[in-house]
């Protein structure tokens, strides 16, 4: 099945699911498969529990008419999860970086949703399966999307930025988190500047905190850029900070 007929069911179904113990009334369910498991044998409890289509890649799967064989079912969520970013065309904010990731994404979340419609990635789900799932749970209503990405290896965030198509970034900092998985430390600053990589091609946007030098010199004086940090000379700048139960700050 195409993406484009593919995107239809989505959009006759109520929301997108991958575990059949959480499955809501409606939904569209992906048998996704893993070392220990594999989705497609959960299908006849899918439907059971509601789903109103599967989308499968195991013919014996196919227990309904409303079972659509694919492929690769990992292959397809992603390819439908960017087809949707492009559909409704929100702007979307993404953020990676070796610490930080989860708060900060929730700090940025409740700031904007001071005065504009916004929608976050949950919890932590920010991996080739997570932010995905992300993006599907965005409506065109929105103002903003927020999407956190996560990686231990090269070209991880690469592949996440080419499903989310971010218009604007943050890395919130380079540290040893994923040591091993990304070989070193300059490993680590190549993998997560993927981000930075990605926006600067495209001529979007990117958030620089120039406390941090690895960051200013990964950005190769990009111009499109909106700066932080503690000198007069940023966009925005901190005046002072207080701190007592909870910590005021005076940009």
């Amino acid at each position: 099945m195409k993406i484009e007929a593919l995107y239809k069911k989505f959009k006759e179904s109520n929301s997108v699911s991958t575990d059949t113990r959480k499955l809501p009334k409606e939904c569209i369910y992906f048998a996704l498969k893993g070392e220990n498991f594999d989705g497609n044998k959960f299908v006849a409890k899918a439907v059971e529990n509601g789903a109103k289509y599967c989308v499968v890649d195991d013919e014996d799967a196919m227990i309904n008419e409303n079972c659509i064989l694919v492929e690769d079912v990992l292959t397809t969520l992603q390819q439908l999860a960017t087809y949707h970013r492009n559909s409704i065309g929100i702007p979307i904010i993404s953020l990676t970086g070796s610490n930080g990731k989860t708060t900060t994404k929730e700090l940025i979340n409740s700031v904007l949703t001071t005065t504009f419609n916004v929608k976050a990635t949950l919890g932590n789900l920010n991996n080739h399966i997570g932010v995905p799932l992300t993006l599907l749970s965005f409506s065109e209503d929105l103002d903003f999307g927020i999407v956190e990405m996560g990686a231990n290896h090269q070209k991880e965030i690469e592949f996440l930025c080419n499903i989310a198509q971010p218009d604007y970034g943050l890395i919130t900092n380079f540290g040893k988190a994923h040591l091993e998985g990304f070989g070193s430390i300059e490993g680590i600053i190549k993998g997560k500047s993927e981000l930075y990589d990605f926006l600067r091609n495209n001529n979007k946007l990117v958030f620089i905190n120039t406390n941090d030098e690895k960051q200013i010199n990964q950005i190769n004086k990009y111009s499109k850029t909106i700066t932080f940090g503690s000198n007069i000379d940023n966009n925005w700048f901190l005046l002072s900070l207080k701190s007592k139960t909870f910590c005021n700050a005076l940009l």
